[in-house]
């Protein structure tokens, strides 16, 4: 039976969700408290921020946006809070480790991924999101070990959170289920599960002077729903090239001694 992991409903982000209870095929479970997963938190309240640090216990966030969008938001409530801990961990390449804000003419914000070349295979173009999973995975290893890290050290909750909360979150949380053995068709489940917060998270995101531009014209929610078939590819691909993700893991330089403590971590 597929687990499903209760919405965290918060006044400023609406796609968060503990994931507690995601079995193992071990026999264990996700437990309670542990990890977070989340999309942008720029609007949390002050009483979004109490129940996330005082009720769930966060003290460490994984924040995956890159440096335009982190200085084109500014900085965020949780920033603010003494006890947690935030760490950003772009998932693109970002030359010299510029933070500046680059703008169109118009003034809106460009975002890092509308300056990428597109796919110029019919093979890169039927691989889809699956595609740019992989480009994340060859382009910053280095931030997707230290994410991991950062949820294996957290003394409390880690939270992990991009812009939606489904692409580059998606990811990472994948990997971090996947090391700690929690079964395949649950972290398939669980990522597609965002699906059924997609408007709620389209209406955030075109809100936001950040990122309208690049939600500009686009009518289609369906393009930006989750699909399962995504993360089987992703998985899948991850398989064939390296074995599965914790040989992925190990070839970017995770130890074993990290996988025991992200196990100890998020493991009831």
């Amino acid at each position: 039976m597929t687990i499903t992991p209760a919405w965290l409903d918060l006044d400023g982000a609406v796609n968060v969700r503990d994931l507690a209870g995601l079995p193992t095929a071990d026999g264990r479970a996700v437990a309670p408290h542990r990890l977070v997963r989340a999309d942008n938190l720029q609007g949390l309240s002050d009483a979004d921020v109490r129940r996330l640090v005082d009720d769930v216990g966060v003290r460490t966030v994984v924040d995956l946006r890159t440096g335009v969008e982190v200085q084109a938001e500014g900085p965020g409530p949780l920033t603010r809070e003494p006890a947690v801990d935030v760490r950003h961990l772009s998932l693109f390449p970002e030359a010299g480790g510029t933070t500046d804000v680059a703008s169109a003419e118009d003034g809106t914000v460009v975002l890092p991924w509308q300056e990428r070349e597109l796919p110029a295979s019919d093979d890169e173009r039927r691989r889809g999101a699956s595609g740019v999973y992989l480009a994340y995975l060859d382009d910053r290893p280095d931030s997707v070990i230290a994410a991991l890290r950062a949820i294996a050290g957290s003394p409390g909750a880690t939270v992990v959170h991009c812009a939606a909360g489904k692409d580059r979150t998606g990811v990472v949380v994948a990997f971090a289920l996947a090391e700690v053995g929690v079964e395949r068709d649950e972290i398939v489940a669980d990522y597609e599960r965002t699906a059924e917060r997609i408007g709620a998270i389209l209406a955030r995101l075109r809100a936001s002077t950040t990122y309208a531009g690049d939600l500009a014209g686009q009518v289609d929610e369906d393009r930006h729903r989750p699909r399962a078939e995504t993360m089987r590819r992703l998985l899948d691909a991850v398989t064939e090239q390296y074995g599965g993700v914790p040989a992925w893991l190990r070839t970017h330089g995770w130890t074993d001694a990290d996988g025991a403590a992200l196990r100890a971590k998020l493991l009831a």
